[in-house]
């Protein structure tokens, strides 16, 4: 992958999405950052030791508005935008009759309208460029449920983007547009407690935990990969491959 390239990351300020911005900085990408607060934003920059590539834009990215903020500043400050990362979302696992209309409302913020409203700003750009690449962070247990972690609603929203991957990917081909998916199994993040690694390990084939650096290996794949597209990468340790 050349260098001055130009990335942006939603949910960049913690996790896989810290992680990720990270790793392209590492590889010579310039760095949008979002994330609610502009405080965390600004310790995540410390934290990378304060590149110059690296611009944080704060806001809810579940407002059209802080995606057009985003692709706007990588334009200002870098030129362009070539690479959208999907990454902002929780995790909410609860039996299906315990999700609260609280629960669903804010499921669907951040983990739909969030990858709907940058997915536009970001394609709006990148068709005028006639090149681009998105990649959304899904979830492996949306490709294969599991008894142990009862997700409905997690499943629904990720399972449709899983699918919107494919139909987005068909959608922007002509435009030079690339749009794939990374589906984590566990991933041992801030989001976990320490105390159920254990109980997680035995949720994957593989027998441990993955790491940040597993999905952010595979995200720097498809941002590079020009003749990938529609594809939703499982990284989980053979959790999605079926019962075991």
């Amino acid at each position: 992958m050349s260098n001055n390239r130009t990335v942006v990351i939603t949910g960049a300020s913690s996790g896989i999405g810290f992680g990720l911005a990270k790793a392209f900085l590492a590889q010579g990408f310039n760095v949008v950052g979002n994330a609610r607060s502009a405080e965390r934003l600004e310790q995540a920059r410390a934290q990378l030791g304060n590149p110059a590539g690296f611009v944080g834009v704060a806001g809810d990215i579940a407002r059209p508005q802080t995606a057009r903020q985003l692709i706007d500043a990588g334009i200002e400050a870098f030129g362009q935008v070539d690479v959208l990362v999907n990454n902002a979302g929780f995790f909410l696992p609860k039996p299906f009759l315990d999700y609260s209309p609280e629960d669903i409302d804010s499921l669907l913020e951040t983990n739909l309208k969030g990858v709907v409203y940058a997915s536009q700003a970001a394609a709006t750009h990148m068709i005028e460029r006639r090149q681009g690449q998105i990649i959304t962070i899904t979830a492996a247990i949306a490709l294969q449920a599991n008894i142990d972690v009862p997700a409905a609603l997690p499943v629904l929203i990720k399972g449709g983007l899983n699918q919107v991957t494919r139909a987005l990917a068909l959608e922007l081909s002509p435009h030079n547009i690339q749009v794939n998916a990374v589906a984590p199994g566990i991933i041992e993040t801030p989001m976990h407690d320490p105390a159920t690694h254990d109980f997680l390990k035995g949720l994957q084939p593989a027998g441990r935990i993955g790491q940040v650096e597993d999905i952010a290996e595979a995200v720097l794949y498809l941002a590079g990969a020009s003749f990938t597209t529609g594809v939703v990468l499982p990284v989980d340790g053979g959790m999605s491959s079926g019962k075991w």
